[in-house]
């Protein structure tokens, strides 16, 4: 029954078979047995509330945090039971974060849920009885026939019935789903191509059955069976005949479809993927305060309540004359009075965990990530594409980074492929002027018009012009495509390759360069120009290429009838199969080609005879229309075709560097951070590429983990390498290790492999798959030292390491956007790199370092008074503070100045990180936020909160009349002057911390004192009717009528802070950090940059710069532009820096 029940709502679909079967126009059987399966319908939900679940919902998220749920069980208890303070203290501060919280998050979801609205609400046409009918995108069934129009997104993930094309192909892009930008081509089958109208298709009986819903979006495996006269006809079907949603219809007047998959059943839907959340080691070592905190304050409420109790024991402090106790509180239970004593005592204190310190790092983190957005450093012009922050939780990670992983292809270089060389026959060609000349001849061959070439040359060059999945657009006015043959004439203005590979594109345009043009396909058919003579080729199979083969083939039919393959692929993947050909020069050439840093493909080929070709058809049919392990049977049979080959040649391509990929390079090594390379590149082209761009030295000592066939030979390598470590007394190696190596060493070797590995200033791994990548990453990370790593990449296959590191960078390049919509920060290109961790990296951990350490000192220069003041009351819970004030101190009076510091603080101009590195350093392993800072920012609040309380008990405390007509101070009065100290002293405490002054900081500072004067003005100096009792008025304005409450607050002030500006100037004297001498030459050359251009010193300082000095540091840094700056050989504390520090040129001359 309750099964039936679950079903009947939806929660246990009745049919979760390994397969769905789909009637096309939900033409179900007829015999009364059938019962339909259950489909999800096509609406898709992003949003995380409804308008019912959103209040409880987020309320249960938000209690989850530690901070929220104490503050809520302190405001519980100030409802149940009698405390010093009103439940007022509490509520509304936590009601302030709670709801500031709600509102953002309610907005959000809001805003998804519209963006939800409109995708569903999308009008979409589809065939139901007998006629087009315009519905709701939501309202689309399984079943359900679909018309797209060209340009549209396809609203469900279809199977492709017909297109307007006679051959039943369409083209289309897959930007939305992995960015790639290529024109891809889908099928239909034949027997349903022919239904181009909509009477055809509802006169179309078929079944087509498939796997249920996966998130791979290349992987699709089902079959159709069509029933045409009576007899059924099956057909495979592949990814190739699979429409996903999300992607766009493109050159194709229309198609019709069968909805296969529906809303969040959808592969694009499936891969809305909720990623793991990552914490910031700021994060961490925030909780780790709280906790300690959180000690802090049971030992004060433990201490306070033992200290009554022990008070009164005394009868005369127990039960006073004026304070009789009645016989209720006699007679009640000492346990109880215990507890509710000590939960008064921890209500009166509980403002030492600062509520609001949340609601503040979250405010810095949001706001804080928009700079990276306005960088216009990291703008990249060419592509229009700006640095995007897709989480702004690890931005103080990013100047943490210990360990870089990047890949090799587009990231470290352009991924714009350019042909250079081949190998044919075992004799090396290079191409001049669009001829191919053997190595060593010069260009001084006849006219093309006329075939210049061999029959291998001739052969290769139609290899690599028929062996690809290369797509052709012709540049016309009009809709569609066009027929390609008709551009046989002047094809080569119009016509432009598109291909999902930049090798493949680069390949066929170089045959085109050649003579060997490919013009396009249609249908099985392939057609290419031969030096203008026109060949047809029948296409019969693509062999599509795979991560495990690393190779893709096609068999084609020749015009004389011949069936022959043509394969291309990595060496290791296609040499061990050749029987025939050069093999042993090719293999030499290919190395030499890798050494030159080029990628290199090897090409072959496969005469059948036709017994041999009927065997290949019947076995990849079979494997082909397989539902259960169709992958399995595929490689099986791929592998019994592809083997016997005629080795004909090998290419090699170049990959330019990107620019400043070296320099980049080279600024994170003197930072600290260790680059490592993982590629799926050879041994040899990823050495090569590696050389280039810096990553490995020609003086380094390069050592290699490659080739090992073993565990005991790997253990074997990995010691000999240690010991050479060891005893080279060289100061930096390299280690180079391949992936099978790789796979050996962290079966059982992990801990020998990591202690080679931390010993090398550089590692390359090389013949990586995704996967591996992602390991390394996790070994690092997970290692005793526990490093923080960051990943950057580009493509799809670098998304698993991207999500493994602490920190995600998806470079926007050619292989899609998977990386990038995987990543946490996304950059146009390589070279951004180093200003994202030297200098945004850099300000963001300085700014929430400081945020941190400074709530804690401000919330313990606030309740330790508080603690103070109860060994002068008997412990009897009296509050020294107002509650307003209590309420108000975090939320209003010194909330506004740490926010605008977090936000806006420099230590070190922008222009002298960059060029000093090594300040990187300074910052490393949470420097900022270690137990020692830790420590000394929580006695220093101890401190001033003594001598706040005792300063102003020494003013007042023994009956002192500081007015002039007799009158003395109450307690009141007392607690106003420490609060009116306090406010004052820890404002000023973060304007000496503050290096970057800006207007609103000036504003924020000056603004929160005034603030807070006026405000007391007001709130004491009128009867406000709505408040019950008022034991401020008119406090404040004795207060300040009072010379001497004006000259304790002013000793008291200095008294407190003075200490602290003698120790910053000892130390920055004495024993100055890298970052303070930074800061002592930028403060030199800023005095000449802005207020003294005209005035120029060699050595000493004039007083014209002396005045500029200390109007600029007053009134804030600058403008950069005026000032330029870099480093300088003859630096004492950089001798690693190359560049100079100078004056610009007009300084230099007037000088």
């Amino acid at each position: 029954m309750l099964r039936w029940i679950r079903q009947q709502l939806g929660f246990d679909p009745p049919h979760q078979s390994d397969t769905r079967t789909v009637y096309i126009a939900n033409r179900f059987p007829q015999h009364g047995h059938y019962v339909p399966q259950r489909f999800a319908d096509n609406r898709i939900i992003s949003s995380k509330y409804t308008v019912w679940n959103f209040v409880p919902k987020n309320l249960f998220e938000q209690f989850r945090r530690i901070a929220n749920f104490y503050f809520l069980i302190i405001f519980l208890v100030q409802l149940m039971i009698d405390t010093p303070t009103s439940p007022v203290t509490s509520g509304l501060p936590l009601f302030f974060v709670i709801t500031v919280t709600a509102i953002k998050q309610g907005y959000e979801d809001w805003l998804r849920h519209k963006a939800d609205n409109e995708v569903n609400g999308a009008p979409v046409f589809v065939v139901r009885s007998g006629s087009l009918v315009q519905t709701r995108s939501k309202n689309i069934r399984v079943g359900d026939i679909v018309r797209v129009a060209k340009d549209e997104t396809f609203p469900v993930d279809l199977v492709l019935l017909s297109s307007d094309r006679a051959e039943g192909t369409c083209h289309i892009t897959t930007t939305s789903l992995d960015g790639e930008t290529n024109l891809k081509t889908h099928y239909s089958v034949p027997e349903t191509l022919v239904s181009q109208s909509v009477s055809r298709l509802e006169a179309l009986h078929a079944v087509l059955e498939c796997q249920q819903p996966d998130a791979d979006l290349y992987r699709f495996v089902g079959r159709i069976t069509v029933t045409q006269q009576g007899e059924e006809i099956v057909r495979p079907l592949g990814p190739e005949n699979l429409l996903l949603r999300g992607a766009r219809l493109k050159n194709t007047k229309e198609i019709f479809g069968v909805a296969v998959y529906t809303g969040m059943e959808s592969k694009m839907a499936l891969n809305y993927k909720c990623k793991s959340q990552k914490r910031s080691a700021v994060e961490k070592s925030m909780n780790t305060f709280l906790l300690i905190y959180l000690g802090i304050l049971l030992f004060e409420a433990i201490l306070s309540t033992i200290l009554k109790y022990a008070w009164q024991a005394e009868n005369k402090w127990d039960e006073p004359f004026y304070n009789q106790k009645t016989e209720q509180e006699r007679n009640s239970s000492q346990i109880l009075k215990f507890i509710s004593d000590f939960l008064a005592f921890l209500v009166l204190y509980n403002f030492i965990i600062p509520i609001s310190l949340y609601v503040t790092v979250e405010m810095q983190k949001f706001l804080g990530s928009f700079f990276i957005g306005w960088d216009l450093d990291l703008y990249h012009e060419e592509s229009d594409q700006m640095a995007q922050v897709n989480t702004s939780d690890l931005n103080e990670e990013l100047g943490q980074v210990e360990y870089v992983f990047t890949d090799k292809t587009g990231t470290l270089t352009e991924n714009e492929m350019l042909f250079r060389e081949c190998s044919i026959n075992g004799i090396k060609y290079q191409e001049i002027n669009g001829k191919l000349v053997p190595e060593g001849m010069t260009d001084d061959s006849p006219d093309r018009s006329v075939s210049p070439l061999s029959r291998e040359e001739l052969l290769f060059l139609k290899a690599v012009s028929l062996c690809h999945t290369v797509q052709i657009s012709y540049e016309q006015p009009g809709d569609g495509l066009g027929d390609p043959f008709s551009h046989a004439n002047g094809f080569s203005s119009q016509m432009e390759y598109y291909a999902s590979s930049p090798d493949e594109k680069a390949l066929v345009e170089a045959t085109k360069r050649m003579g060997v043009t490919f013009i396009g396909s249609h249908g099985e058919t392939m057609e290419i120009k031969t030096f203008g003579k026109p060949e047809k080729f029948k296409l019969l199979h693509v062999l599509e290429f795979d991560a495990n083969r690393r190779r893709m083939s096609v068999i084609l039919q020749t015009p004389t009838g011949e069936k022959v393959l043509f394969t291309k692929g990595a060496e290791s993947a296609i040499l061990p199969f050749t029987t025939s050909g050069e093999i042993n020069k090719t293999r030499v050439h290919v190395d030499e080609f890798a050494l030159k840093g080029l990628r290199t493909l090897v090409v072959a080929c496969r005469h059948f005879s036709v017994e041999e070709y009927e065997e290949v058809d019947q076995r990849l049919h079979k494997a082909r229309t397989a539902l259960q392990q169709r992958e399995e049977r595929l490689a099986e049979v791929f592998s019994f075709i592809e083997k016997d080959l005629e080795l004909l040649g090998a290419t090699g391509v170049e990959d330019k560097l990107q620019e400043k990929v070296q320099e980049t390079i080279e600024a994170l090594r003197l930072a600290g951070i260790k680059v490592w390379v993982l590629t799926g590149d050879k041994h040899e082209t990823a050495v090569s590429v590696s050389l280039s761009c810096g990553h490995f030295h020609r003086t380094m000592n390069i050592l290699e983990l490659v080739q090992q066939k073993s565990d005991n030979e790997c253990a074997e390598q990995l010691r000999q390498l240690a010991r050479r470590i060891k005893e080279d007394h060289v100061i930096q190696h390299g280690l180079v290790v391949d992936g099978a190596s790789l796979s050996l060493a962290l079966r059982g070797h992990e801990k020998l492999f990591m202690e080679v590995c931390k010993n090398c200033s550089a590692v390359l791994c090389c013949r990586m798959a995704p996967l591996q990548k992602a390991k390394v990453v996790r070994l690092l990370k997970t290692s005793p030292e526990k490093p923080i790593t960051l990943a950057i990449g580009d493509g799809a296959n670098d998304v698993s390491m991207i999500q493994e590191a602490h920190v995600g960078i998806g470079i926007m390049g050619k292989e899609g956007r998977q990386a990038v919509q995987n990543s946490d920060y996304a950059i146009a290109r390589f070279k951004f790199l180093s200003k994202l961790l030297l200098v945004h990296g850099h300000f963001y951990y300085i700014r929430i370092a400081t945020l941190v350490q400074y709530f804690f000192y401000k919330n313990v220069c606030f309740i330790t008074p508080q603690f103070l003041y109860q060994f002068f009351c008997l412990f009897s819970q009296q509050t020294l503070y107002d509650s307003v004030y209590l309420t108000l101190y975090n939320i209003c009076f010194t909330s506004l100045p740490i926010l605008v510091y977090s936000l806006f603080e420099q230590l070190v101009h922008p222009h002298v990180l960059q060029s000093k590195p090594v300040l990187y350093r300074d910052i490393s392993k949470n420097s900022l936020l270690s137990f020692k800072t830790f420590l000394y920012w929580t006695l220093l609040g101890f401190c001033h909160a003594f001598v706040f309380f005792f300063g102003s008990y020494i003013l007042m405390g023994e009956d002192t009349s500081l007015m002039g007509n007799g009158q003395m101070f109450g307690n009141w009065t007392f607690g106003t002057l420490v609060f009116t100290v306090m406010v004052i002293t820890v404002t000023l405490k973060l304007a000496l911390e503050t290096h970057f002054w800006t207007w609103m900081n000036h504003f924020v500072t000056w603004g929160s004192i005034a603030f807070y004067f006026i405000f007391s003005l007001f709130y004491g100096g009128i009867i406000w009717p709505f408040l019950h009792t008022q034991d401020m008025y008119f406090v404040f304005v004795q207060l300040l009528s009072s010379g001497s409450a004006w000259f304790a607050i002013i000793i008291i002030i200095i008294t407190c802070l003075f200490p602290d500006i003698i120790k910053k100037v000892f130390y920055r004297h004495l024993q100055p950090t890298s970052t303070q001498k930074s800061q002592l030459i930028e403060t030199n050359y800023q005095g000449i940059g802005c207020v003294d251009s005209m005035c120029c010193y060699s050595e000493g300082e004039n007083g014209c710069t002396r005045l500029g000095r200390m109007v600029e540091q007053v009134m804030g840094r600058c403008d950069p532009a005026y000032a330029n700056r870099s480093r300088s050989n003859s630096d004492p504390f950089y001798s690693n820096d190359r560049s100079i520090l100078t004056l610009s040129p007009m300084e230099a001359t007037h000088c």
